[in-house]
């Protein structure tokens, strides 16, 4: 087998890269971070709590709060009473948020195939398949 580098090794600077481009853009949407990642998990789907959302985006629940209020007050989501439990508060994307999300995500990915450019069109092809492939891998498996 031929010497190559750790795949770490290798990814970490394109992703801090990556990363760095994404905060320039959600910067320039008025949206943190966190509030795209919130938003992204809500535009799949409503999330009943907000500890489950805490638990699906891998963020503290007691954390992410001021994030909701931020959102909630931008009128990018919606926070309702759950009917079952009134303790727990049923969320959910607005109109404004999926559009919000949606325009922040078309100037991410604009960026990301001005990158993606520097690669042939298979070369392209096979990275997104296996960064697709890799991305979808539990945790646990990875970590072994």
């Amino acid at each position: 087998m031929t010497e190559r580098r750790d795949l770490a090794a290798m990814l970490q600077p394109l992703v801090k890269s990556l990363i760095a481009a994404e905060l320039r853009v959600l910067e320039e949407h008025g949206i943190s971070m966190w509030s795209y990642v919130v938003l992204s998990a809500l535009d799949d789907s409503p999330i009943r709590t907000q500890a489950a959302l805490a638990e699906a985006i891998g963020a503290d629940k007691t954390r992410i709060i001021s994030t909701l209020d931020r959102l909630q007050e931008a009128g990018l989501i919606s926070r309702q009473p759950d009917p079952e439990d009134r303790r727990a508060r049923l969320l959910a994307i607005t109109q404004d948020g999926r559009s919000a999300r949606r325009a922040a995500q078309a100037d991410i990915q604009a960026n990301e195939e001005r990158v993606l450019a520097a690669l042939s069109a298979a070369d392209r092809q096979a990275f997104l398949r296996a960064a697709q492939a890799l991305s979808a891998m539990p945790h646990e498996e990875i970590v072994g």
